[in-house]
């Protein structure tokens, strides 16, 4: 330890003789602030002061222009041909490059691009210049116009004639090469750590899940020696009951094996990997001794068969709840005739639901058909999710590359987990007759959309335009834009 306090000593040294290096940058205001807002989507009570407060290295003018466009227009081409009819002070005196001094942030809500333009005494990196615009994305995605615009420009400012040593491949090298050594002691000591938290955590987890099995451990044999086995799906339960004690002495292996891990042993991924499929093991059997004890009293009409039945309507209900929230989301397509079919279904469900519980509880409906219909409509629910999902790819996608991305992203979604973290279980007898990925919910669609459409706004970010277009000439100011 005392050879790590000396390392720690010098690096600190090292470390503030490289944060004294150079002179003081000195930060100057924007002299000017021109705002031309003909998309009307900008709060200039918010915007002006904002950008008035905002710091450069040298005077520089700021022009903010929007506009409303298509997403196939050319925002360099839009922005150029303002500037030539409306302010020709933004041009150079040769026509041919953007005016000294000058940045323009440009902005098409309806086409969603953006884009920097500067003076060739401004002039950035073509890095530089995404960095600039990526600062901006997240809000503008959001229609957070006023906001984006504003963390553009102030990404600008940290950028536009950045004093040398202050600049991110001077830090990067100085400060990588400084502190290498320390990142890796830190980072082992950090992962050691993070990974005998998370042991607990899945150790406490799989406790809780193994306490309530072996407490129930009688009751659950003693209903699944009554639940019927020429119900089709008492009969599937069934089977998964005869792997029961089979899994829970494999719990138990495990158990043994995690309680014996010390608190640095803990601390090793290996270990940490066991705990948790202790953990999962444990928790699918404390769903599964639930499943069963629920077959029971609903197929054989018990006592608390109308509670069993509550709890297999309750994630369809949960689905039939979040249709309205999953459609007035952006870019939901919540005007659409697939979001009309929905909610139709929704309202029709809902008296269903009423009707199948009525008929269970006078005996003019089977336990059996009671679960074939919500079976029925859940399904139905899967398909109109799936047409749906189709109409948002349709509307946001803008090429068949786009929609190939966002379909892969809901098929994911729909897999489930099981892949990547284990089998994904709902804890019901449609949970465990049919496999996970049977049918589609909501919060499925919602998982697949967000990252559909995170993917598709990232890869579009990714791509910037650098041409003037046709009407350009020969015009070559430096500046890009790139859609969001």
């Amino acid at each position: 330890m005392g050879v790590m306090r000396k390392f720690f000593g010098v690096l600190a040294l090292v470390l503030i003789g490289l944060a004294g290096t150079g002179p003081t940058a000195l930060a100057v205001r924007g002299v000017d602030v021109v705002v031309e807002d003909r998309a009307g989507v900008l709060d200039r009570n918010t915007l002006l002061p904002a950008v008035q407060s905002i710091d450069f290295y040298q005077p520089t003018k700021v022009a903010v222009y929007t506009y409303n466009g298509t997403a196939s227009a050319n925002l360099n081409e839009e922005v150029l041909r303002f500037a030539r009819a409306e302010h020709p002070e933004w041009i150079s005196a040769d026509g041919q490059k953007w005016a000294d001094g000058l940045f323009i942030f440009a902005l098409d809500p309806v086409g969603r691009h953006v884009g920097t333009y500067l003076g060739e005494d401004r002039k950035v990196s073509p890095e530089q210049r995404d960095d600039i615009q990526d600062a901006s994305k997240e809000l503008l995605r959001d229609a957070q116009w006023t906001d984006g615009t504003i963390a553009g420009i102030r990404r600008a400012a940290e950028l536009i004639n950045q004093p040398w040593y202050r600049s991110a491949a001077f830090l990067i090298t100085a400060w990588v090469t400084a502190a290498a050594a320390a990142a890796g002691a830190g980072t082992w000591l950090m992962v050691r750590w993070r990974t005998r938290v998370s042991s607990r955590k899945e150790l406490a987890r799989g406790d809780a899940s193994y306490a309530n099995v072996s407490m129930d451990l009688q009751v659950t044999e003693l209903n699944a020696g009554t639940i019927p086995e020429a119900s089709r799906y008492g009969s599937t339960v069934l089977e998964k009951h005869r792997s029961f004690m089979a899994k829970y002495n494999t719990a138990t292996g495990l158990s043994n094996q995690a309680h014996a891990f010390s608190a640095k042993e803990l601390s090793r991924r290996r270990n940490l990997a066991l705990v948790r499929s202790y953990a999962d093991a444990a928790a699918e059997l404390d769903a599964l001794d639930d499943v069963i004890a629920d077959t029971n009293a609903l197929l054989n009409r018990g006592s608390s068969w109308d509670r069993a039945w509550d709890r297999q309507l309750a994630p369809f209900r949960n689905d039939l709840a979040a249709v309205e929230q999953m459609l007035s989301k952006r870019h939901a397509q919540g005007d659409s005739a697939t979001a009309a079919a929905l909610r139709s279904f929704r309202e029709q469900s809902h008296r269903e639901l009423e009707r199948w519980t009525s008929e269970l509880a006078d005996g003019t409906t089977t336990p059996e058909t009671a679960l074939d219909r919500l079976r029925d409509a859940r399904t139905q629910l899967s398909e109109l999710l799936k047409n749906h999902a189709d109409t948002v790819i349709n509307g946001f996608a803008k090429s068949e590359k786009e929609a190939s991305l966002m379909r892969k992203e809901m098929e994911s979604a729909q897999a489930g987990p099981k892949a990547r973290y284990g089998r994904s279980y709902e804890p019901s007898i449609l949970g465990t007759v049919y496999p996970s990925y049977y049918f589609f919910s909501v919060p499925t669609f919602n998982s697949g959309f967000n990252t559909g459409v995170s993917s598709v706004s990232s890869a579009r970010g990714g791509s910037s335009t650098t041409g003037y277009g046709s009407s350009g000439g020969s015009f070559s100011g430096s500046g890009s834009s790139s859609s969001f």
